[in-house]
């Protein structure tokens, strides 16, 4: 096969929304830290509702991007957590998808505090085929060609062949 045509992930991104900021929020980066084992960044809301009491640029989540084998680890244990188990709709036209989890507490080590709470998270992967780059590089920037284009039917035969994973 093509090396060009292999696909391998991007990068995923862990999120957790508090939908405010304080105690709550530094408890969630706190949480997030200890699961994946990398600093969280804050992410700001991008305007103002008053029924939620959210202000524009508030502090209302954080997330951490992994990418590499710290990527590819994680993804081994949250496909765990979700029984190896998607659906197609978690898919997107590119070759994205998306899962939650519900509980932190279903991850290895972490046992549930009452003084924490629960806290559920989002998870977003991101596929690529080797030559994206010339999408996203500075000078003499090139589309990727349709016949190069990651499809859904790609990222669904890559997360089956690779994690094992079912897709409903």
């Amino acid at each position: 096969m093509n090396p060009m045509r292999l696909l391998s992930i991007d990068k995923v991104t862990v999120h957790i929304g508090t939908g405010e900021s304080g105690e709550r929020l530094t408890t969630a980066e706190k949480l997030l830290q200890t699961i994946v084992k990398q600093k969280p960044v804050r992410a700001m809301s991008k305007k103002t509702i008053p029924a939620f009491s959210i202000k524009k640029h508030e502090p209302i989540g954080c997330k951490v991007t992994l990418r590499g084998s710290k990527a590819s680890g994680f993804l081994t244990t949250a496909f765990k957590i979700v029984e190896n188990r998607l659906n197609a709709s978690q898919f997107d036209a590119n070759g994205n998808f998306s899962f939650g989890v519900e509980e932190h507490t279903d991850f290895p080590g972490m046992k549930y505090d009452p003084s924490i709470g629960i806290f559920g998270m989002d998870i977003s992967v991101a596929l690529k085929r080797a030559g994206y780059r010339i999408s996203k590089r500075k000078l003499e920037v090139h589309k990727i060609p349709r016949t190069h284009r990651l499809t859904k039917e790609d990222a669904i035969s890559f997360v089956k062949e690779k994690y094992g994973a079912e897709v409903v």
